[in-house]
């Protein structure tokens, strides 16, 4: 089954709370965002794919990260098309495009269009809104 094809995970805010923990809840739940260089992957490297902490969609895969100095893992593309939406977010005082789980609608970040070919975008995820599974060789 592709990850478009997964069944949806909806669950009430108290039930999200049991799920995830203070800082999953923050930034998947309420739009938080991590202190850059605070998270985990920002300065991870290892061959994996990094999956929703919400509901285990696979995201990404480390062959698509890349350093963008920034403090949050990044990325130029997801593992596939539909995996994640984008919605137009005018907080903070900007407008910015940010990107949500496909499947359980947590946040995950933000892309911009300042990233590496072949994409050109950068995706800036919370590295506590994902969890990573590296490959076993």
């Amino acid at each position: 089954m592709t990850q478009s094809n997964k069944q949806k995970k909806t669950l009430s805010d108290s039930q999200w709370r049991e799920e995830l923990t203070p800082e999953q809840y923050h930034i998947l739940r309420q739009q938080g965002t991590e202190r850059p260089f605070t998270g985990p992957y920002w300065d991870s490297f290892e061959s994996g794919t990094y999956y929703c902490a919400g509901c285990e969609t696979a995201l990404f895969r480390s062959d698509t990260k890349f350093d963008a100095g920034c403090g949050w893992p990044s990325f130029f593309e997801p593992v596939e098309p539909g995996v994640v939406t984008e919605l137009r977010d005018e907080s903070h005082g900007m407008v910015r495009t940010e990107i949500r789980c496909a499947n359980c609608g947590g946040h995950l970040g933000h892309v911009f269009p300042d990233g590496p070919a072949p994409t050109g975008l950068r995706y800036c995820m919370n590295g506590h809104a994902m969890h990573f599974v590296e490959d076993k060789t």
